[in-house]
């Protein structure tokens, strides 16, 4: 009934139906849903490969954390040949932070990590869902094969979230001495200067210091301060000198 009404045979109908079927099915993976974090497919580790932007008639995606976006619309960058081709087709979510582009670095573990580095992670995954297309989620370290949240996703957010009290602790401890004023260049070096003080290393409160590489930092200090303990003069520099080369 439904052929003679279409003016279509019965095997011409049916080949419509199942290309209109197919065509909803990729629609349905691939369309943009910007802002919706519901998934709209799982990947395992060997799926998520395939879409390194080796092939042109696929889109690129990545994973950070587990949440895979589509970053085709960056194919300048994450295509072959580009600046961040590195990322595309996998997770690397500890390359965020660890600036190791290569081998084992190209990993989705954070173990080891400070949590302010986790924390720089997280930001990052928050930049991919306010720029990208989120699609669905990785299967492994991060989700279960339900897409579920694992036990692993819970602490590295909950470390983050450490992290982020942690830095908000540090601006509050560093506002109450000013930061030196510092430049680098290739021919000339580094520098610190204070436009009011001198520059002393001081060291930073046990708990801040232990979250990064960085356990020390420049402040300008009066004249009647720096009998303060702990305070260090740079090396070669005057102790009243305003301005030390590093």
């Amino acid at each position: 009934m439904a052929a003679k009404i279409l003016g279509m045979s019965p095997f011409l109908l049916g080949i419509t139906t199942v290309m209109m079927a197919v065509i909803a099915v990729l629609l349905f993976r691939f369309s943009p849903k910007p802002n919706s974090h519901s998934p709209q497919r799982l990947f395992t580790v060997e799926e998520l490969a395939l879409y390194n932007g080796g092939d042109g008639g696929l889109p690129i995606l990545l994973g950070i954390l587990g949440s895979v976006f589509d970053v085709t619309k960056g194919k300048s960058h994450y295509g072959p040949g580009g600046g961040y081709n590195h990322f595309a087709g996998r997770d690397a979510s500890r390359a965020f932070v660890s600036g190791n582009f290569t081998g084992d670095g190209l990993t989705d573990s954070l173990l080891g990590l400070s949590s302010t580095e986790v924390k720089s992670v997280v930001g990052w995954r928050d930049f991919y869902f306010r720029s990208y297309t989120f699609i669905g989620k990785l299967v492994g370290r991060y989700y279960d094969s339900q897409g579920n949240a694992t036990k692993y996703l819970k602490g590295v957010e909950a470390k983050a979230a450490r992290g982020a009290q942690l830095l908000e602790k540090q601006k509050i401890e560093e506002a109450k001495q000013p930061s030196c004023n510092s430049r680098w260049s290739q021919d000339d070096g580094g520098e610190v200067w204070c436009d009011v003080g001198v520059p002393r290393l001081v060291q930073r409160p046990l708990e801040i210091a232990l979250t990064g590489k960085m356990s020390k930092r420049c402040a300008c200090f009066k004249e009647d301060q720096l009998d303060q303990p702990g305070l260090e003069v740079y090396d070669g520099c005057g102790l009243l000198a305003k301005t030390c080369r590093v």
